[in-house]
Order: C-alpha cells, then structure tokens, then sequence
C-alpha cells in the first residue's frame, strides 16, 4: 500500500476480505469514464470479459452505491439486482463458455475518488486522483474487492483537454471528443493481469520528465509546471534506483513502463498502482530540502512494490509482509546502493529500537498476524529478509528470490509459498527462521544486534561504548576515545543526540565547525540552551543549506538573545522552507511577536499567517498555521470556519487533528459560544457534527 516512506510516516492498513468466485474467471476489462467534477461524479461504462470454470446459476461484482442504466450479457439486457454493495446477475452460466458482462452506471463516490480545487477561485489547482489501497476500486468502478481476482484493464477517460489525465498501461492514444471540442479521451492499455484495488487514474496540471531505464522501460516523472526548478532534486537518483533493483532482484520489471505522479493531500506518502505510483506532493522539493526531506525512501518502496504487491500479490492479509516488509526491505537496499553501507545499517538499528520498543511495551505482534501495524509489516518484515538473507548467503536468497515471482508472477500467494521456495533455493529448513522472525511477536535482539556488529564498524563501536558506559563508575567518561575512532557521520550524530550534555568541549568544537550538516542538525535540534555555545557558530547555522536547522536555529536564538531578534528576522525573511512552509510560517509568527519590527507590516504577516489555515493550501501547512495562531494569537472568525471545514476533511490524519484541536476550543466557553454563532455559515456535514459536540 502505500506508505510511510523516507520520512517516515507508519501508515495504518485495514483488511477486510472480499468474497471469492472460484468458479468464475474474470479475464479483461474494457473500462470508459467520465470525471464529472462539479458533480463529484463518474459515469462509466466497463465490459468484462470472463469464463465459467463449472456450471453456476449467478456472477456478481462489488459496486458501492452504484445507479446502473443498464446491464447487458453477451449483447442483450439481462435482470439484475443491485444492494447497493455488489450487482448480482442470476443466470444459468454454461461450464466452458465465454461470456461478455456490460455495465453501463453513474456513482457519487464516497471515498476513493478524491476532487480537489473546483469550488474555489484559484486557476490551476484542480485535480482528480484515486486511493484504492485494498479494496476500495468498487467505489468508482464495478469491480472485486477480492485481491486474488486478476484482470487485465484497459481505461479510457473523457476529460477537458486542458489537463492532463494519466492512468495504468501505456497510452495507446489520445482523441479529441467528436461532440464537444474542448473535451478529449485518453486510452490506456494494459497487457498483463492486476488486482482491482491496483488500478488508478490522476487528473490535473501537469507536464513531464521523461527517462529510460537501462533495460528499455520508460520512466515518465510528472510534476507541477510551476516547479520545474524542483524536478531533479524531488526526482533525484529514480534512474540507478529503477536500474538497481531491476538488476538486485533479478527479474525484469513487469510492465509496460513506470509513472510518478505527485498530488496533494495525499492520504499516505504513496500508493503503488500498477506501473502508476502516486505520491505526496510534500517530497516535491527543492535541492536544499533535499537533505530534511527527500523522496528517495518512497520512490524506492513504491518501485518495490512493482514486484512485491503488483507482481506477486498476497492471498489476504496474514501475508501482508509479503508487500510491505519486502519493500521496506528493497527500499533499504536502493539507499544503501546510493547512500553507502553505513546508511544502511544504522538504518536497520533504528529501526531495530523502534521495534524493540514495542516489545517492552507489551505492544508486539507477530509478522503473519494481519491486524498488525505498520511498523511490524514495515520494518520487521525489513528485519526478517536482513536476517534470512544473512542465513541462507546472497546467491541463494537471490536465487530463491527470482524462483518466487517467476513461478508465482501475476498470481496470489502467502508466507508458506514464499518460504518453500526459499528453503528448495538454499537447502535448508526455515522452520527456526519462520519461528523466530514471522511466528515470534517478539523481537531476536542479541541475534539482531551480533549481526549488526558483524556487518558495521561504526555500530560496533557503539555497542562497545555502551557496554563500556554500564560498567563506567568515572563521570568523566572518555567520549573522545570513540568519537575519534569513528568517521561515521550517523555514529557522531547519534552521540550528540544522545549524550550531548556529557560531551566534551573538543568534540563540540568539532560539530560546530563541521561541514556535516546531519550532525549539526542533532546538536541544535536536541540542545536545551543555545546560549551554552559560542553565538557566532551557532549564528552561522542560519545560513546553513537545511531548512530544519535554520528553523531550529531562529526559534532558538529568538528566544536566547532578544536584543538580536530584529538581526535574525532580517537574515531568515525570504525564506520559505520546506513544502509546509515550515521557516515560513516560524518567521512569521516572530515577526508579529517581535516588538517595533516593522510595525506598518504587522497586520499584513498576520493576514499571511492566519490566510494559511485556508482550504486552498496542503493540510501539512494548515495544520501548521493553526497550532502557531493556537499558541500565539488565537483564531479569527475565518480560522475557525477553517477549522471546521479540517474536522471534514477526507485525510483521516488531519481530520482528527482538527476534531482534536476544536474539542479543546470547545472548552472555553468563549470559544464555545463563537463556534455557536457561525453555525449559520457551516454547510450540511460540517453543522453535523458541530451539533453532536455541542449535543
């Protein structure tokens, strides 16, 4: 699905399994869609192609609240009865013969289909995407929520010719609709089969970066044409990613070619539709991001998942890790290609506490459970094929790798699937390994970290200092003898994030005046009084080329030296930050809070600073806007109209955060009353829920 990806965003995956029609094979599907937007509505039409296995007496697909004009089998109206779940066809189907299933509908999504920006004024910010992540496709198309159920579609979609419409397959053509001129239909076409919830369609305005893999595929990048300055930070090493794990996994990519499209407000970090990814616009960034903030990580799972998930798909949830803990895993290995060994590995032992962590919690679960969360799917599936690769030896993990999609490509297979291939490639009974790592809710962590140690000088040298630390009784504990050991930049960042305030003065005069950002970064961010280092070093972290630490470092210094205040707000002005506007939307709130700076301007950085709760502006930034007017100033009449549109909003993570925030307005009986007064101007579901809070 999609995912958390390089920042690290754990996402939550819900399962719910589909019914099966084992006696019926659904081959092809011609699908034809139009987007309505103002409506917020498709009309479509889809023609299945399928066989009956054996003699049935009726065939069905999951349609959500679907209105079907008409319903038509092998050319002639056929009785149908539609729940408003599934339309049910009941017929003596004929063991052996083909059949062709017609259906012609209109649909009011509730989910899957998102509209964004087509009631408000701002010119070329509309967009049309799809989530199908599961089984979530019936809600725009008659389809199966059943994964195991593979079929070959092929799309067309009518659309104004104004924007860019991009979908699954190839784009076979493009055609100008006969009736009316400013609308044109785009065709796609797929060769190999996919589960439903895989297909996917994106609309809005876009242009393209277009590549080729060393083996021939087509890599097409699509971004916004206002950032074409952002391209190639934001699509930074996709060509030796692609080319990487086409050679690392051994068996070429299966389809046709590979798109990225970057939309906001995405519900995850990205979704990996067949040959389609979808993701984020919140890693479309510029070179200095680059380093706080890139889309390496997810390019690189989603890639994965092109194998591990679209490929080769998973029966039902209990081998969910099948997608996400391989993808993880291969991501992992894609950064290591780029980044170096130590990358990876320090990666791994991250990871390995946050895992660890949920042990001592009480909160681990077991890889095949399909309830488990993200961080269990993720990274102990990623930990799991570490330690069954580092068992079995590379040639046979690779090879046993390869005989897995080969022998199960364009099919549904589970954990024992896998592993019967991995144990007939290396020789050897996994039943240990499957014990340990799939079966375990626990975590092997002596075994984990011994192989870490094994592998990486510079974790071995921190397990070395930490045993050392235990048994140290002297309070002026040696961190030079290990901090000069190392040339690791995640051994050095770790010990300022750590142990900062037990560091000597030799090792702190060494980060001040580093050219390694990273560790910079771990000084400023965790450091209590920046007054404790000299001035002028940390000054100079405003001009540094990372938008956390300039952040963190104007906060800071802000609050440390009041009498420079007015000198930190004129060297940060200009700078916008990261996708949310993060130096921004700081700056702001300081200049407002600053005294005598640039009073004329005070009403105008307000006006900017509250403007940003506005729906016309990605969720990462209201929220952002919305917690500093919270601590700062308040909320204006439009704020809290804002704020009550947010507890709406179709991203569940933001929603809660602004059904969380107006709970704790709702305490204060001011607040109270204005949320009272505006109920007038709310639309229908907006003023639902405000009357079940105020009750």
């Amino acid at each position: 699905m999609k995912y958390f990806c390089s920042s690290c965003f754990f996402l939550f995956y819900i399962f719910i399994f589909g019914q099966q029609q084992p006696k019926v094979d659904f081959l092809h599907a011609e699908v034809s869609i139009v987007p309505l937007p103002q409506e917020k509505q498709i009309k479509g039409q889809v023609t299945y192609e399928f066989d009956a296995l054996s003699a049935v007496d009726s065939v069905f697909l999951d349609a959500k609240n679907m209105h079907f004009q008409s319903v038509r089998l092998n050319g002639k109206e056929v009785k149908f009865s539609n729940d408003g779940k599934t339309i049910s066809i009941k017929k003596s189907f004929k063991k052996g013969k083909k059949y062709r299933l017609l259906l012609d509908y209109t649909v009011n999504p509730k989910q899957t289909v998102y509209f964004l920006g087509w009631d408000d004024s701002i010119t070329g910010n509309e967009q049309i995407w799809t989530q199908g992540q599961g089984k979530y496709t019936s809600y725009w198309l008659p389809s199966f929520d059943d994964m195991t159920e593979k079929v070959v579609f092929d799309v067309s979609i009518t659309f104004s010719r104004d924007y860019q419409v991009i979908a699954n397959g190839k784009l076979i053509n493009t055609e100008d609709n006969s009736l009316k001129d400013t609308m044109r239909v785009w065709s796609y076409d797929m060769i190999q089969p996919m589960s439903s919830y895989l297909l996917a369609f994106a609309i809005g305005n876009y242009t393209k970066q277009e590549l080729t893999a060393t083996s021939g595929i087509p890599i097409l990048n699509y971004y916004y044409p206002k950032d074409s300055a952002k391209v190639e930070p934001t699509y930074r090493y996709t060509k030796r990613i692609f080319d990487f794990l086409e050679m690392e996994i051994g068996v070429p990519y299966p389809w046709q070619n590979y798109k990225q499209i970057p939309v906001r407000d995405f519900l995850y970090s990205g979704m990996e539709n067949t040959g389609a990814t979808i993701f984020s616009d919140g890693f479309v960034i510029d070179s200095t991001a680059f380093v706080d903030k890139n889309y390496i990580n997810v390019n690189a799972h989603e890639l994965a998942h092109q194998w591990f998930g679209d490929l080769v798909t998973e029966v039902d949830g209990h081998s969910h890790w099948l997608h996400e803990g391989f993808a993880t895993y291969y991501a992992y290995l894609a950064a290591k290609e780029i980044f170096g060994d130590d990358y990876f590995y320090w990666k791994l032992y991250e990871t390995l506490l946050e895992l660890q962590a949920l042990v001592d919690r009480g909160d681990a679960q077991s890889l095949n459970d399909p309830k488990a969360g993200s961080l269990i799917f993720y990274e102990k599936g990623a930990w799991a094929l570490f330690m069954l690769r580092s068992q079995i030896g590379d040639a046979a993990f690779k090879n046993g790798i390869r005989n897995y999609l080969n022998k199960y490509k364009f099919k549904n297979v589970t954990i024992a699937n896998f592993l019967e291939e991995m144990e007939r490639s290396s020789g050897e009974n996994l039943s240990a390994f499957a014990n340990d790592w799939i079966k375990n809710v626990d975590i092997p962590l002596a075994a984990a970290k011994k192989r870490l140690a094994d592998a990486s000088t510079s974790l071995s040298l921190l397990f070395e200092m930490e045993k050392d630390l235990k048994v140290s009784k002297d309070t002026d504990f040696d961190f030079s003898n290990y901090w000069n050991r190392s040339n690791s930049t995640k051994f050095k960042e770790h010990l300022v994030m750590n142990y900062q305030k037990q560091l000597p003065d030799e090792i702190i005069n060494q980060v001040l005046n580093s050219e390694d950002i990273l560790v910079k970064k771990g000084l400023v961010a965790t450091v209590q009084d920046i007054k404790v280092y000299p001035k002028a070093k940390i000054e100079a972290f405003l001009h540094e080329k990372s938008y956390l630490l300039i952040e963190n470092t104007l906060g800071k210094l802000w609050m440390a030296y009041p009498d420079d205040q007015k000198r930190y707000l004129d060297a940060t002005k200009d700078i916008t930050g990261l996708p949310n506007k993060n130096v921004r939307l700081l700056w702001l709130t300081l200049a407002i809070l600053t005294n005598d700076y640039e009073g004329r301007n005070t009403q105008l950085y307000f006006d900017e600073l509250s403007g940003f709760t506005s729906p016309e502006y990605s969720s990462e930034i209201r929220r952002g806007a919305f917690e500093y007017l919270k601590q700062a100033f308040g909320f204006t009449e439009t704020n809290l109209l804002d704020l009550i549109q947010a507890s709406t909003h179709y991203s569940w993570r933001f929603k809660k955060f602004a059904r969380d925030l107006l709970d704790e307005l709702l305490k204060e009986e001011v607040y109270k009353d204005r949320i009272i007064a505006l109920t007038g101007k709310l639309n229908p579901e907006e003023k639902r829920y405000i009357d079940t809070k105020l009750k």
